[in-house]
């Protein structure tokens, strides 16, 4: 069955309600205030459970709104000779 949002006009949290499709009301009673808090029209909400899955595709998506900032390149490998400090080899091609 669908989650369904309800807001009230006294600004309170949204109420979130699960009902059928058949059966949902245009208005609920706010938990908070007791006023009418009506349905208002929000995105689906397709990706619900605990699969390897559903848990790749949420790192992937919250990785892409808000990127780790990282100081290095990852896997990138240590130099395993030294910089030479000659300056002769200044003027050797660089790969």
């Amino acid at each position: 069955m669908p989650t369904y949002v309800f807001r009230c006009r006294q600004a309170c949290d949204d109420v979130e309600q699960v009902h059928s499709m058949l059966t949902v009301p245009d208005d609920v009673e706010c938990p908070v205030c007791s006023e009418r808090a009506r349905r208002i029209v929000t995105a689906a909400r397709l990706g619900v459970g605990d699969s390897a899955a559903m848990r790749a595709h949420d790192a992937t998506r919250a990785t892409a709104d808000a990127p780790t900032v990282v100081s290095s390149v990852p896997g990138s490998p240590r130099r395993s000779t030294p910089v030479t400090t000659n300056p002769l080899h200044r003027r050797l091609p660089r790969p």
